[in-house]
């Protein structure tokens, strides 16, 4: 299976002196955030969500709903900012969501979030940074 090139790469070394522990730990060793561990679960200002890999704007804040689940939920990224594959760890099968721009892991989709698009894209709050509009 051929791997991917994204346009931002970096080596491992840089990706690490990039990144705090824990957005190494999830933005590319695909780990997960303890729910209710991130702040920006309960950020509410309009804005905007990036990744912290590589900046990209992923979501926006009026895509953003309050799943009960403890990490920030939203229903439609950005076009083209966000890109899935199949995650077969831990025993199941779920689709894992990932950054169109560095490959940085964010969480996961599931089928039970709200009208319209009924989608809940379920992503670790590390993995973002958030800018409030002005």
């Amino acid at each position: 299976m051929a791997t991917k090139t994204y346009p931002v790469t970096r080596s491992d070394e840089e990706w690490r002196r990039l990144l705090t522990a824990e957005q190494y730990r999830v933005l590319r060793a695909h780990g997960t955030e303890p729910p209710g561990s991130c702040a920006l679960n309960l950020e509410k200002r309009h804005g905007s969500f990036s990744c912290a890999g590589c900046g990209q704007t992923l979501f926006v804040s009026r895509r953003k709903f309050e799943s009960g689940t403890g990490w920030p939920s939203f229903d439609d990224p950005q076009p083209d900012a966000v890109e899935t594959s199949t995650d077969t760890s831990h025993g199941m099968v779920r689709t894992e969501v990932h950054c169109s721009r560095c490959g940085g892991h964010l969480g996961h989709v599931f089928p039970d979030g709200p009208p319209p698009t009924h989608l809940r894209y379920c992503i670790n709050g590390v993995a973002l940074t958030f800018a409030a509009d002005e």
